[in-house]
């Protein structure tokens, strides 16, 4: 990491160190000022509220595929994005000098886009007390630090556990990230924060006869990732649980294909976190349900009259947005708006109670005070986007949802995702099914599909397990906007039970 300094640097203010340690302030010092003088130009040009992000990363992929390393990204970024208001039009603009002549360039490009907006704006936002902070994820040992020698090896060790004659293709990665954000707004907000991810996933591929399946852990895309140091790609066990995915993969070949038929499905933690993402979380985006989020991402079956009114599903389902939540990929103290992390319901025992805002749709409906807007880098103006979406824990054990039914389907890792941009019909795909009979787990099922619309489906929800079967999964690949962002999210669930699901497809 290199550091910054500018000839208009006052005094270094004493400041928390990052995880990099001493010498910190070298570098959050003249951030903010830049953040400052960019946000000075933008009033100074005409606008009326102004924002500036300077945002740092560096990202590293290690991957390796059939015993060779396949993948190796070490990338730096860095950059400052200016956001203002002029005339009741927002105007953005970004450049990646940090200097004062970068900071200017950004505020100027930024004011003239307002202005050149057509037609008549009249923009409000959501009241907020400026926030002054920090907020630093809670590392115990820096990936950074671990040699990319060692990860090279922790992924051909995993997938030589993977060995089976029918596994034809092995892979595995690891991942991690840093990033430092500085937030200034005209308004008086001064952030400060530091970000640090990691994660890692194994494949395995088998084919016989024709027919060829996967097998992932801890989950399929990449694997699982969480807001914390290296110590969390060691907790994965990546290399002990290869052996029984290796022979998953292959049994999944000589299983049956899960018959179609309407019955109660089980479902996995995992799974019913890419639920509550597709049909959750971005249908109670407000940008969507308003229309403004809708030539890329699509729009909602959700209406903004439908707060606190709509039968979103079962009296089972509560889903709370926490960007609170220890290792949380949508962990923070500050979004960027400025507005501070606070756990918010949006729906509670069945009935829509939230949305997922910004300030300026915060104030459109006249609830809440926004929290939920982030960009995926300095590049790109923020986005309401999702943070830590979860599935609020019941009661029990898995094996009593499983106990539960007298025949039906188990379903254990995503395969396939499809649903419309409403966010109303889905089918999604999972890697492996169990039948169920008798209340007991049966034989393996391979291509297992399900489908619904979203509040029948949610309404059928009869049962959650509780929190000590709840999981967070982190996933890296949310996409929204044009130009696209890819948002880091993470939610946490218990595997849940629904009556009534059409399983496969209708004869």
């Amino acid at each position: 990491m290199r550091v910054y300094q500018f000839r208009h640097q006052r005094a270094p203010a004493i400041v928390a160190a990052p995880s990099k340690g001493p010498g910190a302030h070298l570098i959050y010092e003249p951030m903010r000022e830049l953040c400052e003088h960019a946000v000075a130009a933008a009033l100074g040009a005409g606008a009326s509220y102004a924002d500036a992000r300077v945002v740092m990363r560096r990202s590293q992929v290690v991957g390796t595929r059939n015993g060779r390393v396949e993948r190796l990204d070490d990338q730096e970024t860095e950059g400052i994005g200016v956001r203002v208001l002029v005339g009741g039009a927002w105007g953005f603009a970004c450049d990646r000098r940090l200097d004062q002549g970068g900071a200017e360039a950004a505020a100027g490009k930024a004011v003239a886009f307002a202005k050149a907006a057509p037609g008549g704006h009249s923009r409000e936002l959501a009241s907020l007390e400026p926030a002054r902070g920090e907020y630093r994820t809670q590392v115990e040992r820096d990936p950074f630090s671990v040699p990319v020698a060692d990860k090279v090896d922790l992924c051909l060790r995993a997938e030589q556990a993977l060995a089976h004659e029918d596994v034809k293709v092995t892979s595995a990665s690891v991942r991690a990230q840093r990033e430092l954000k500085f937030f200034v707004s005209s308004e008086g907000a001064s952030t400060e924060q530091e970000f640090v991810e990691c994660g890692g996933g194994i494949d395995a591929m088998a084919a016989r006869d024709g027919v060829t399946q996967i097998r992932s852990y801890p989950s399929a895309h990449g694997g699982i990732s969480s807001q914390a140091g290296w110590e969390f790609v060691e907790s994965l066990g990546l290399e002990g649980e290869a052996p029984r995915v290796g022979e998953q993969a292959a049994a999944l070949v000589r299983a049956d294909p899960c018959p179609s038929g309407v019955t109660t499905v089980v479902i996995d933690a995992e799974q019913m976190a890419l639920q509550v993402h597709e049909s959750v979380g971005h249908p109670t985006e407000l940008d969507r349900v308003y229309g403004t989020e809708a030539a890329y991402a699509g729009t909602s079956f959700v209406k903004p009259d439908d707060l606190g009114s709509l039968r979103y599903g079962s009296e089972h389902m509560s889903i709370t947005t926490d960007p609170t939540t220890p290792g949380g990929l949508g962990a923070f103290g500050f979004d960027d708006e400025g507005v501070p992390a606070s756990r918010e319901p949006i729906v509670r025992e069945g009935i829509l109670s939230g949305f997922l805002t910004s300030r300026e749709t915060a104030a459109r409906i006249g609830s809440g005070s926004g929290g939920s807007m982030r960009a995926d880098s300095w590049s790109r103006m923020p986005l309401v986007r999702m943070t830590n979406l979860h599935l609020e824990p019941g009661e029990g054990s898995l094996d009593e949802l499983i106990a539960g039914v007298d025949d039906g389907v188990f379903l254990q890792t995503n395969k396939s995702w499809s649903i419309d941009d409403k966010r109303l019909n889905f089918q999604f795909g999972t890697q492996v099914a169990w039948e169920i009979k008798g209340g007991k787990l049966g034989k393996m099922l391979r291509d297992a599909t399900y489908t619904g619309q979203t509040p029948v489906f949610w309404g059928s929800l009869d049962a959650v397990a509780g929190p000590d079967e709840w999981r967070l999964h982190g996933l890296t690949n949310c996409g929204k906007g044009q130009p696209g962002q890819h948002a880091h999210v993470s939610h946490g669930a218990s595997p849940a039970r629904f009556r009534n699901v059409q399983v496969g497809f209708k004869a």
